[in-house]
C-alpha cells in the first residue's frame, strides 16, 4: 500500500515558479514509477511528467518541456515537480501518481495510486 500526499500548490503570477512535493508512505516507494498529472477546469486529466523507479528515465508533456522538471529523493520518499515560467494555462489541480508499470503510468491507465491533489493557480 502506498499513500501519496501532495503539497506546494498555491497562487503565483505568470512567469513565476512553484515546486510541488509528493510524499509517499510505504517501504516500496523506490519500486514505483512516479508521475504528475493535472486537471484544469472543464478539461480532462492530462499527463504532465513521469520518472522511472530508478530515476534514470523521465518523460514530459510537450506543453511543459523545458519549463518543468521532475525528480525524486529516495531518502525522503518524495517526488518533486519544479515548475518554472508558469503561465495561466498551467492552472489546474495537480495530482501525484504511482505505478509499477512505467508505460501505464504515462498513459494514466489503471494507475495504482493517486494523491488527493494540490491546486495551482497562475494569474496573468
Amino acid at each position: 500500500q502506498v499513500q501519496l500526499v501532495e503539497s506546494g500548490g498555491g497562487l503565483v503570477q505568470a512567469g513565476g515558479s512553484l515546486r510541488l512535493s509528493c510524499a509517499a508512505s510505504g517501504r516500496t516507494f523506490r519500486s514505483y514509477a512516479m508521475g504528475w498529472f493535472r486537471r484544469a477546469p472543464g478539461k480532462e486529466r492530462e499527463f504532465v511528467a513521469a520518472i522511472s523507479w530508478r530515476g534514470g528515465t523521465t518523460d514530459y508533456a510537450e506543453s511543459v518541456k523545458g519549463r518543468f522538471t521532475i525528480s525524486r529523493d529516495y531518502a525522503e520518499n518524495t517526488v518533486y515537480l519544479q515548475m518554472n515560467n508558469l503561465n495561466p494555462e498551467d492552472t489546474a489541480v495537480y495530482y501525484c501518481a504511482a505505478d509499477l508499470n512505467y508505460p501505464d503510468l504515462i498513459r494514466g491507465r489503471d494507475v495504482a495510486y493517486w494523491g488527493q491533489g494540490t491546486q495551482v493557480t497562475v494569474s496573468s
